[in-house]
């Protein structure tokens, strides 16, 4: 399973932090509403059953025989109380009985008729009460049953009040922690575009260790190890043009004396005549290696474009290698800004490079997307196989179709320089499967509309 990333962790951690401590305080917050609401509720039904208690225990009172109906009329209760007085055994009600006097608990009468008052919730109707017992005389019991439904219903909103806060805290807890991350990692995001923008050529590119203090020992090793990678490569960028030109000369004189071997070719006997066809070969390959080296040397420097028509160019450098012009189709606007040399040595090393490993070039296609130059050259060869298509681009690295040919005599550069020239113009190079068989080499070049 794929891992979450940096700033999904974050805002999922500060939501789940914001909704734990949001639920929390809502839980401990409903917990002390309610039971200072209930208390509350119990202390104004007590005071309330012992005021009624008083006016029927007045009642009762005055006369020898009195009407119990008539003293429990004089009673205030509301649509919330109801009065209930038990006499001798008997129950008297100021309403009809809905239940009440069952929901009453027989312990809560039993301590009543023992001459104690009582308090104690029940349920009665769906709904909480509360009932206070107040003994009045021996054998009269005053009971006053207070409907909680309200309080009920205040809690219930007060429910769906304190979830929505827990809710919304959440909720704004994922957006701190979405800001939060994203001014976290904005400093490393930059590191990021420094470390994409020193990969595409721009060696110079630095980090201020002022931009981010709680960050600079990042940035002052990031620029540390940048500039040492810089003088690395500068090292070896200098070693191999000093090697290469220090092999010029020599290879040329080599060149002269191996021409004039080849001229007098035909006065040769057949072993002396073929060894100096093979040193004459290997002499014409050591040179473009040099040549290669060379320009591999250079390939840090950037692109000097110029307006350019591309397909005459890619026309210009099959004629030169013998192959059929024809095979060149450009989709509509040829005319690019590119770097002309560059890109006709970019077409070139494609082009030898079907004719040695893919079997020759069966097309060049030229096209122009928006901004973006497009360039692919198919052959009909064999392809290249999987293994080989991430490393192929890389330096002195053959494919297997090479490795597999005795006629081969490239070192695994020309490629290389392809990627450079594209590099150069800040492209990328690719390659593909041909539809119907073979590789199509592919070069992508922005920024080439003039």
């Amino acid at each position: 399973m794929r891992r979450a990333g940096l700033r999904v962790r974050v805002v999922a951690g500060f939501a789940a932090g914001a909704l734990a401590l949001s639920a929390t305080m809502a839980l401990a917050s409903y917990q002390v509403a309610r039971q200072s609401l209930i208390k509350e509720r119990e202390r104004t039904a007590v005071r309330a059953a012992y005021d009624d208690a008083a006016v029927v225990r007045a009642g009762l009172g005055a006369t020898t025989r009195p009407d119990v109906a008539a003293v429990l009329r004089v009673l205030d209760t509301g649509e919330s109380r109801r009065a209930l007085l038990q006499r001798q055994g008997n129950w008297y009600a100021l309403k009809a009985d809905e239940g009440s006097t069952g929901a009453i608990p027989v312990a809560l009468q039993r301590q009543a008729a023992a001459g104690t008052a009582s308090v104690q919730r029940i349920r009665t109707g769906g709904h909480a009460s509360i009932v206070v017992a107040v003994p009045l005389a021996p054998g009269d019991v005053f009971y006053e049953v207070d409907s909680l439904r309200e309080l009920e219903h205040t809690l219930s909103v007060l429910t769906v009040v304190l979830t929505l806060v827990a809710m919304g805290t959440a909720v704004l807890g994922a957006g701190l922690g979405w800001y939060a991350s994203r001014y976290v990692l904005r400093p490393l995001r930059r590191v990021a575009d420094a470390a994409q923008e020193i990969a595409g050529g721009a060696s110079k590119y630095r980090l201020d260790p002022a931009a981010e203090p709680d960050l600079a020992r990042l940035t002052t090793s990031f620029n540390h190890m940048v500039d040492e990678l810089s003088a690395r490569l500068e090292r070896d960028r200098r070693f191999a043009a000093d090697v290469s030109h220090e092999l010029r000369s020599p290879l040329q004189t080599l060149a002269a004396a191996a021409s004039v071997l080849e001229r007098r070719r035909e006065h040769l006997d057949e072993r002396t005549a073929t060894a100096a066809g093979l040193v004459t070969q290997e002499i014409a390959h050591f040179q473009q290696l040099v040549n290669d080296l060379l320009e591999l040397s250079r390939s840090d420097r950037p692109a000097a474009r110029t307006t350019t028509d591309v397909a005459d160019l890619a026309r210009q450098v099959c004629r030169e290698r013998r192959l059929p012009a024809t095979i060149v189709a450009a989709d509509g606007e040829s005319r690019w800004s590119v770097d002309r040399r560059r890109v006709g040595q970019l077409l070139g090393n494609l082009l030898d490079n079907a004719r040695a490993y893919g079997g020759g070039p069966v097309a060049v296609s030229l096209r122009l997307d928006g901004d973006v130059g497009r360039i692919d050259v198919d052959d009909e060869g064999p392809g290249v196989s999987p293994e080989d298509k991430p490393l192929i681009f890389d330096r002195f690295v053959r494919g297997r179709s090479a490795g597999a040919r005795a006629d081969s005599g490239g070192a695994g550069l020309g490629l290389a320089l392809v990627a450079q020239h594209a590099a150069a113009h800040g492209g990328t190079a690719a390659v593909l499967d041909r539809p119907g068989g073979g590789a199509r080499f592919r070069v992508d070049l922005p920024g080439c509309r003039p």
